[in-house]
Order: C-alpha cells, then structure tokens, then sequence
C-alpha cells in the first residue's frame, strides 16, 4: 500500500455537491491499494499513519508529536492514481494499482485498522470509487509518502 499524509488544519471531501465528511486540525491521508497487498499491509500502513511524528512538542522541539498526541482528526481518501505509473508516454497507466471489489475490501480494512488504532469519532472516510473533490489547507505544508510492501521505503 501506499499514501500520501499531509498535516493540515483542515480537509474535507464533496461529492454530488455534498460535503460527506471533514476535519479540523489532523491529516488528510491519500491511500491506494497494490495488487500484491494483503491486510497484513493495510494494518501495517494504518500504524505508520497514526505513529508519524508531524507536529512540534509543547518546547518547540521539531517532529515529536503524532496525530494522536495532539488529539487531532484524520480524513482518509482512497485514491488509486497514486499507483499510476508514467514511465511510458503521456498517459498514466494504471495496471500497478488493484482494482474492483479486493480494492474495496482492503481500504476498507486499512480504514477501520485506522478507526481501530485511534478514536472512531476521529477519524472520516471519503467514498470509495466516487468522483470527490477534496480541499485541503495544507499545514506546514507538510506533505509525506508512506509506503508498505515490497517496495516499501
């Protein structure tokens, strides 16, 4: 698996004109599901997600608190074209991403093991396959990639 986390102040997801879910302060997590993935990286990557030191402690000390720790919100968003690959010409091909229902099933296990890690309450979820318009106020910014599997970094 992999995502893009971003630290923002807020984020939220729009689709058909309705505002389906939103944070405050906390991260927008950008996911995608490879086709060699199996839940045993969808848990891994849901840990790295709420462990990831992002904000500065009470001291000033750079990169000491998670999510968590802050008690801040998190919006995920299943976003298949982070598996794009544009290796060959000027169209993305998108063969390194999974598809259909076992796409489904393991973001939304990654999902609940982030609701699972945390506090439900806090944590929001896009729509799965919809077309969604996603804003986001980009703290820092602050812009990561995680990543799980075998070409995990």
């Amino acid at each position: 698996m992999k995502a893009i986390i971003q630290r923002v102040l807020s984020a939220s997801v729009t689709v058909e004109e309705e505002v389906v879910s939103s944070i405050g302060r906390g991260i927008l997590v950008l996911a995608a599901v490879a086709p060699s993935d199996t839940e045993k990286e969808a848990e891994s990557l849901a840990a790295k997600v709420l462990k990831m030191k992002l904000w500065d402690d009470d001291t000033g000390a750079r990169w000491k608190k998670s999510v968590q720790d802050i008690e801040g919100e998190v919006l995920c968003v299943s976003q298949f074209t982070l598996l794009a690959s544009t290796k060959k010409g000027s169209k993305p091909d998108f063969h390194g991403a999974m598809g259909g229902d076992e796409a489904r099933r393991l973001y939304q296990c990654f999902y609940g093991k982030v609701q699972k890690g945390y506090t439900p309450e806090k944590v929001k979820d896009g729509v799965f396959q919809a077309h969604m318009l996603v804003a986001s106020v980009n703290d820092g910014p602050v812009t990561l990639e995680l990543s799980t599997g075998q070409k995990a970094q």
